[in-house]
Formats: structure tokens, sequence, C-alpha cells
């Protein structure tokens, strides 16, 4: 099931306001990946952002965003008709039947941006979806994401206190807050509460997401046929540490 912050029109439609271009060092970091690359399949796209920009900065190849929520690709749809939008996920593919399935070895990058890797929460999901990964990409390819690293604790910070606001649509003030639910085991949930001027009351998003250690994550990677090639702590490619922030990840097929 598709979180409601990314399915609901309104708020996908503030996305790209708390999420703009820029707002992490990452969105250059992959942006830069992007831009060498022939073929990339940009997963759990949201508004496609990395693509947007790349196409504006002259990327020729082909872009494709796969997003399970149309509500995202929407806002990316408004914004260029020359990016291949697909609604779907890696492992059922395409949803509307129509659309080509994922080529096997089409893509020579596959991205995956805004840890939009920890939505798996399963090792079923996990495993099917780096099968999916190691499906599509060519033999000389490379899957680049990135994960929280647990041991950094972050979701502790996920607290009423951090209220964040922004200009969102029309100049109108948007805010959004997190508040941790739940931890258990390697899953985390918390809540995502959104107002905007002019509201009657807030949108609540719910979601869960997964945190899984270098060592867990290199093994799932293994099983799928993907060896890790590099794995740094930072988007300044800092070595990963103990006490590192992300888990940074360049995998190819072995």
């Amino acid at each position: 099931m598709v979180d409601r912050h990314f399915s609901i029109a309104t708020l996908a439609d503030l996305y790209d306001h708390f999420s703009h271009w820029q707002v992490s060092p990452q969105d250059d970091f992959y942006l830069d990946l992007v831009m060498n690359a022939r073929s990339v399949l940009d997963v759990g796209c949201g508004t496609g952002k990395i693509q947007r920009v790349a196409r504006e900065r002259g990327h020729t190849g082909r872009l494709m965003g796969l997003d399970p929520a149309d509500a995202m690709l929407e806002v990316g749809r408004r914004d260029r008709d020359d990016i291949e939008w697909t609604l779907g996920d890696l492992v059922a593919g395409p949803y509307d039947g129509e659309t080509e399935p994922l080529g096997e070895g089409a893509f020579d990058l596959v991205i995956m941006s805004g840890h939009a890797f920890q939505v798996f929460t399963t090792d079923e999901a996990l495993r099917a979806n780096l099968a999916a990964v190691r499906r599509v990409l060519s033999e000389d390819g490379r899957f680049v994401f990135e994960t929280r690293n647990p041991a950094v604790r972050g979701w502790e910070a996920w607290s009423p206190e951090r209220v964040r606001t922004v200009d969102g649509p029309g100049g109108l003030k948007a805010t959004c807050v997190h508040q941790l639910r739940e931890v258990e085991g390697d899953l985390v949930t918390f809540t995502s509460d959104y107002s905007v001027q002019g509201w009657a009351e807030p949108e609540v998003a719910r979601s869960t997401l997964r945190f899984l250690d270098a060592e867990r994550l290199n093994a799932f990677l293994a099983e799928a046929g993907l060896s890790v090639s590099a794995q740094y702590g930072y988007w300044d490619l800092t070595p990963l540490t103990p006490t590192s922030e992300e888990i940074i990840t360049f995998a190819c097929p072995t």
C-alpha cells in the first residue's frame, strides 16, 4: 500500500516544496550519476526531480521514472513529457497492462534516492525487488541507493518539536511535523502531519521504514547476485563508519 502523502494529490503537490532541488546534497550526487549514464531507471522516483533536472541539463538518453503513486508521477508529467513516467513497481512491472514490461538488462543505472530503499519492510519484498534490480541491470550496470544507518538512531529526532515550515503552493505557508510512533526490531513507524494555511485540519500519513545495517544489507545484495563495489557514509564520499548517517551503496551484477 502506498503511503497517503504520496497517493493524495494535495500532498503530492506539496512534495517538491518540502523536497525542492538541492534541499539535500544527494540531489547533485545522483544527478552526476544520471548524467553519465545512457539509460536510467529511477525506482520510487516520486515527482522525478532528478530525472527532470537531468533532462533540463541536456541528458539525451533514456530516462524512466517508476513509482506506485500516480499522484506523484502526475507532478512530474505536468513539468516534462520527455521522460517515461511509469506507474508500477519493480516486481509487478507497469500497472496499466499496456506499457512494455521492464526489459532484462535494459538499464545501465538503477537508482533509489530519498531513502526509497527503506520501504521494503520484509525479507520477501526485499529479495523480490533486489532480484528485479539484478534482472533489469545491464551486465556492466550499477545500482546506487542509500539507506539510513540504524546505529545513528536517526528516528529519535522525529518529534513534534521539530516543525518544518516552507512556502507551499500559491505562496501559502505549509508545515510538516514527524512523530515517532513505534520501533519494533529494525522497523520504525512514524506519522507525518501536513498543514497548509486555510486547511481545516492537517493531513496525516503513517509510514513504516526498515533500517538495515551494512552487514545484513550486503548479505541480501549478494544473495540477489549483486556485488558491493563501494559504500560511503555521506554524499561527499566519506568512508562508511559506525557513526555515519547514511549507508550509500554502489552495487553491480556478479
